[in-house]
């Protein structure tokens, strides 16, 4: 047979619904995956690659890892020290070449509990606030910890990013580190690899996941995505949720940033109401983000942040 009438005949398919468009979720059973394909690695171009792992409740954390000449990058860990050594030994499968750098585009435990795994000599790529937070982890963490049983461990990176960007060569391919504004925390990273046009973004992308809010700044958070839409970029990486081809990436972006603004809408409404945060809690309607990941255990959270920025509640830049 043809090669264009197998085209047209899948053409049609399509558009009959014979062939379902994947869903558009976070969830990895919708998707028509089994947890067991996770880990898995994902090709974004030469030498650059995603990495999905499947953490509790069941939908995916993200690393981006990028294969110079001389050394390997990695923006992102995991949340614990076995699923990040299993991405040192996926990496390891690519290449024999170092980890060498390490970017953190979140501070948040479920991407960095690993850490200590991590070779002794790497190179972090930090910004300030998110050290200082990792500083408070872990004396917290050496503080809780049960007698007579070692303490988590909570890498600290000796020093923190003194700008907004910095540019490593990684062997060959340039990548700028930018802090594009206080999103899902208060040290948000995103990695740009100008060559590809790829931006990796974090958690400051959640893709088809509820807006996680516990250390967030909501209105600043929008104005951060701008920033990222507005950069010359093919493809969207999300910290949370899948990775999706170039156009779909946008779109789902897109998607997160209107999920930001209306779960905004509908916190202030609410507030405006005269309504005590756990009567809003009770009260609020989210339309479509009803249905995206965790919403049942992110929504409360979301209503009291939002709240804490009505009230200037929240830390100043």
């Amino acid at each position: 047979m043809h090669k264009h009438v197998i085209r047209a005949l899948f053409a049609l398919l399509v558009a009959s619904g014979t062939l379902a468009a994947q869903p558009r979720t976070a969830d990895p059973v919708k998707r028509g995956l089994q947890l067991t394909d996770f880990p898995r690695v994902v090709k974004l171009a030469t030498d650059v690659y995603g990495y999905e792992e499947i953490r509790q409740p069941g939908f995916t954390t993200v690393s981006m890892i990028v294969v110079g000449k001389n050394g390997v990058l990695i923006a992102d860990g995991q949340g614990n020290t076995a699923a990040t050594q299993t991405m040192l030994d996926k990496i390891r499968a690519i290449t024999p070449l170092p980890v060498k750098w390490y970017v953190v585009g979140s501070d948040h435990g479920d991407h960095t509990a690993g850490n200590a795994v991590l070779p002794k000599d790497i190179t972090y790529v930090v910004h300030a606030a998110s050290r200082a937070q990792l500083v408070r982890d872990s004396a917290a963490a050496a503080a809780t910890g049960r007698a007579g049983a070692a303490p988590r461990v909570v890498i600290v990176p000796p020093v923190a990013m003194s700008g907004d960007e910095q540019t490593i060569d990684v062997g060959g391919i340039g990548v700028s580190v930018r802090f594009l504004g206080r999103a899902h925390t208060g040290g948000d990273l995103s990695v740009y690899i100008p060559r590809d046009k790829i931006l990796f973004m974090s958690e400051a992308y959640l893709n088809r996941v509820f807006p996680a809010m516990r250390s967030a700044f909501p209105s600043e958070w929008i104005a951060t995505v701008d920033r990222a839409l507005a950069l010359d970029v093919r493809r969207f990486i999300p910290g949370h949720g899948f990775i999706e081809e170039s156009a779909a990436s946008r779109e789902e972006l897109v998607a997160f940033r209107k999920a930001l603004v209306d779960v905004i809408a509908e916190v202030k409404r609410l507030h405006a109401l005269g309504l005590s945060a756990d009567d809003a809690i009770k009260q609020a309607s989210w339309g479509p983000y009803k249905d995206w990941f965790i919403a049942d255990q992110q929504a409360p959270v979301a209503v009291r942040k939002i709240y804490d920025e009505i009230d200037g509640k929240l830390p100043p830049r």
